[in-house]
């Protein structure tokens, strides 16, 4: 392949139209793995509880007791056994309202929701903005990627990179969960490109991944020794992990300042107008990954500049 072939692959065009690709393919990630987490723990946990011996020995009830429950359990677990198979490649994508089986072209990155109309072919029902939003905003993040990086391998790298923060973003603001399907994969893959040498230097990787985890961490024990309440879930230390393994340890706490401070504005926001979910809460994992945005567009001189320790 020619260096002119390379180049527009590599093109703020070809990338974008990419990220329209992986866009959708975000949008089937987002909707799912959360829904096949959620199914496994239900079946893991029917299996703990199908033992109606363990059971009584671990809560102290009379095991004729705890039979009832674990026939239940036992029960349970035989329904989900049952329950079709659900992977991000199957069962194909249909109409959450009607079941309609979507067409090829009605999968079509963006085109398929316009032509549509935003609308089921079915049933009328009307389909989601996030779908194209989130196809949308893949491309012109990964056109920008190119434009900012240039025509060259690294620049796939951050694409992937910047998709795997944008679904965890959506994932965690729907359901308050950072899947380790997506945050390990992404922290050893930050600690693999620092020791090709295609990122930080890896000692920086390696001191921002361990500073990542360890500061929110150490957060997250201090507030629940003060107030007996959990400020935190274990997938934002995690994430905070990769981002120092992708961006350096010098960038672990403009992030979290960053994030900190537009996390407590939107929350603030969501107070004033009774937006805020069920239990007062916004969870921290979007604002994190959006501090890792900054950083990564703005570059880390600059950053330390806005910091005053350039």
């Amino acid at each position: 392949m020619s260096a002119a072939e390379i180049e527009w692959l590599l093109s703020p065009l070809a990338l974008g139209l990419l990220g329209l690709c992986v866009g959708s393919f975000l949008n089937v990630v987002i909707h799912r793995l959360p829904q096949m987490m959620e199914r496994q723990w239900l079946v893991d946990a029917t299996h703990t509880l199908s033992d109606g011996k363990e059971l009584a020995r671990a809560t102290g009830r009379p095991q004729a007791e705890t039979d009832k429950l674990a026939a239940a359990a036992s029960a349970l677990g035989a329904h989900m056994e049952k329950l079709p198979p659900l992977g991000i490649a199957l069962p194909r994508s249909r109409c959450p309202a009607c079941g309609h089986q979507l067409a090829w072209h009605e999968n079509l990155p963006l085109i398929g929701w316009l032509r549509l109309g935003g609308k089921c072919a079915s049933c009328k029902t009307a389909i989601s903005k996030r779908y194209p939003l989130i196809e949308l905003s893949t491309a012109l993040m990964f056109a920008a990627l190119s434009w900012h990086f240039g025509a060259q391998p690294s620049t796939l790298l951050w694409c992937g990179f910047s998709a795997a923060l944008l679904a965890l973003a959506a994932i965690d603001w729907d359901t308050t969960l950072l899947p380790d399907a997506i945050n390990q994969p992404l922290l050893w893959a930050g600690l693999a490109a620092a020791l090709a040498g295609l990122t930080v230097p890896l000692h920086e990787a390696m001191i921002g991944a361990l500073t990542g985890y360890l500061s929110l961490w150490s957060i997250y024990w201090l507030f629940k020794l003060l107030t007996g309440k959990e400020g935190m879930g274990y997938g934002d230390f995690k994430l905070l992990a990769a981002l120092g393994a992708w961006l350096g340890w010098q960038m672990i706490l403009p992030i979290v300042l960053g994030a900190s401070v537009i996390g407590a504005g939107v929350g603030i926001a969501l107070k004033m107008n009774a937006k805020l979910r069920e239990g007062r809460y916004v969870p921290f994992g979007p604002f994190l990954a959006g501090g890792g945005f900054v950083v990564l567009f703005a570059g880390s001189q600059r950053v330390l500049g806005w910091l005053g320790w350039a």
